[in-house]
């Protein structure tokens, strides 16, 4: 008995030992073949006049509905402040577009094309003081994957695009991704979530940390707010970043304060004052009229005009397939067809802007230049409604059965409101009605979240290469939180997102979005409006620039905190008292109007 007892306990301690010996062994290996990259020789675009200190104030139309970057109501334009401040592995450099370092000093691509490798800066750490290792990289896939954070989009893409992370050492890592794929760095070089931050993640997730400040690797981080009120962003004077050689010269002001301002008109009567620092301009209306004011005829205000050359933002309506009368490709052509974009152009916006012609313009040998976008066209109007069935009723708008041509358009900017009156009165000659429902940015925002909405005029963000499994792939539609907010549902489409999302090879991804943009094209449930490819901004003198006052991928000369392009401008105390002087005593400065075109784009010079 006593041996029987005996022999089952060396079985147990034998066979802890063989599932405990796995986590006792040794790091794995780096392949022997490895050729760690770098790159400290591209151009720095900072400027060496750069002073330390003050603070940028600036302006928000609505508070942010939570902190959280993930989850519902986390989609929000804030977002962009706080994940601008959360670094990436790797960097690109704004006018060269190379890899530059971020979190990590060296890379280096794995023969399979799937894997990068890292090597992590030492000096790296958390706005809490706590180091920045490997393991915060590894966190990162379990969080995003996590559904108790309930984003489906996070949690697809990690884990149906990244395989795993494989620890080295504290500071030196790799990222796996699920397939082979071109630009490989665009894919891999993610961010660290701070696993000693997020103990416990379960299904509280969302309301616990709904207003959390999580640590942070950039170099700024929230301090002070009032909710509805205020926010104010700290520099970290000691900042692991501050002396390296794409940060240098960069993130000067020791505060950023953002104030709401519920209105975008006496967001412009605050700047005029002097309690908001910038202002943009690219509204004609503000630009050729209301900069004809005192403090910039004064030379107090300074105005800029700086050409820029990217992607450019999806400005739009987007129409919702799931409300019955978008049902219909005709009636979608229909609408197209019936809004004339044109006038608006001509009539509004004095020219300044430029059509945009498709969903994806602005990315090189990714972009299908043939596309353009339908025309004002009343005789096509009639052509799609009558080949649907429809017929217009005694008021003129089109009809059948129960059913109006009326659908509610969703908006939020009181300054679009000239832009869309002008819309309404034209779709009408062609028989359709808009119901023009302006709402709060961010309740607006959520109803189209929601997919509650007939027709969203709005505008989406952009990447260096198109997007296309967000906002048109079936998997996002018809659910609420995702970015189909058209609820595309279209198996062809489906098929040629997958083969683009899986291709290995570069040619045939290129193929494949040229293709992708005619199908969205042919389905139409977007219709493209505007862009502007330049910024124009309005800023008190003590605001300075450098030389060439942005990059060519700027999307604004005064974002603090961009880790790409932000950050270039700085406050000058000196300046800043001889104008408040100036301002009591009534001396005037020469007007200044700076307009830069290094990197306007060639199809538009």
């Amino acid at each position: 008995m006593k041996q029987t007892l005996k022999l089952k306990w060396f079985g147990i301690i034998f066979l802890s030992f063989l599932i405990f010996l796995p986590l006792c062994s040794a790091n794995p290996s780096l392949p022997d073949n490895i050729k760690w990259l770098t790159n400290d020789t591209d151009p720095v675009y900072a400027s060496e006049n750069a002073q330390k200190g003050g603070t940028l104030r600036l302006s928000l139309l609505s508070f942010p509905m939570t902190f959280r970057t993930v989850g519902p109501d986390s989609n929000s334009s804030f977002r962009g402040y706080i994940l601008n401040n959360q670094l990436s592995l790797t960097d690109i450099h704004p006018n060269t577009l190379n890899v530059i370092p971020g979190l990590a000093t060296h890379w280096a691509f794995g023969d399979d094309k799937k894997t990068m490798y890292f090597k992590l800066n030492k000096n790296a750490q958390w706005s809490d003081g706590k180091d920045i290792t490997a393991s915060d990289f590894a966190y990162t896939l379990e969080f995003m994957r996590s559904k108790h954070i309930i984003a489906p989009w996070y949690n697809d893409y990690y884990t149906k695009e990244i395989e795993k992370v494989i620890i080295y050492d504290e500071d030196t890592l790799a990222v796996v991704s699920t397939k082979a794929v071109p630009d490989l760095h665009l894919k891999l070089s993610i961010q660290p979530t701070p696993s000693h931050f997020y103990k416990n993640l379960g299904k509280g997730f969302v309301r616990k940390y709904n207003w959390k400040i999580v640590p942070n690797t950039g170099p700024y981080q929230i301090g002070k707010f009032k909710k509805g009120k205020k926010i104010e962003f700290k520099r970290k004077k000691e900042w692991w970043g501050k002396d390296l050689r794409y940060f240098k010269n960069r993130f000067n002001v020791d505060k950023v304060l953002f104030k709401v301002v519920k209105d975008f008109n006496i967001q412009w009567e605050h700047f005029k004052k002097a309690k908001i620092d910038t202002f943009a301009v690219n509204l004609p209306k503000f630009w050729h009229e209301k900069c004809k004011t005192p403090v910039v005829d004064k030379g107090y205000v300074e105005k800029i005009w700086f050409f820029n050359d990217k992607e450019r933002s999806a400005n739009g309506m987007w129409l919702n397939e799931d409300k019955k009368i978008f049902a219909d490709k005709n009636l979608r052509y229909a609408f197209a067809h019936a809004m004339n974009i044109e006038k608006v152009i001509n009539l509004v916006l004095r020219n300044d802007y430029y059509r945009l012609e498709q969903h994806y313009v602005g990315y090189g040998k990714y972009s299908n230049d043939s596309i353009k976008a339908r025309r004002f066209d009343i005789e096509k109007v009639d052509k799609y409604m009558k080949a649907s069935g429809w017929q217009r009723g005694s008021d003129g708008i089109w009809t059948k059965g129960d059913l109006r041509f009326s659908v509610n358009v969703n908006y939020s900017f009181q300054e679009h409101t000239q832009r869309l009156v002008v819309l309404k009165e034209e779709a009408k000659k062609a028989g359709i009605e808009l119901n023009l429902l302006k709402l709060d940015p961010a309740a607006s925002f959520k109803k189209v979240l929601e997919k509650k909405h007939d027709v969203a005029w709005s505008a989406w963000s952009t990447a260096l290469r198109p997007q296309f499994w967000e906002h048109y792939h079936s998997a996002n539609a018809h659910k609420v939180q995702t970015n189909n907010i058209t609820n595309t549902d279209d198996p062809e489409l489906d098929k040629m997102i997958d083969m683009y999302r899986n291709s290995l090879d570069e040619k045939e991804r290129i193929d494949l979005a040229l293709k992708i943009q005619e199908k969205i094209y042919e389905i139409g449930s977007f219709v493209p409006t505007f862009m502007v490819p330049y910024i124009r901004q309005a800023c008190w003198r003590w605001m300075r620039l450098p030389e060439i006052p942005g990059t060519r991928r700027s999307d604004g000369l005064f974002d603090p905190f961009d880790s790409s392009y932000g950050g270039l401008f700085w406050f000058d105390k000196t300046i800043y008292d001889e104008t408040k002087k100036a301002m009591k005593t009534g001396r005037t400065f020469t007007p200044v109007t700076i307009i830069n075109e290094t990197y306007k784009m060639k199809t538009i010079r």
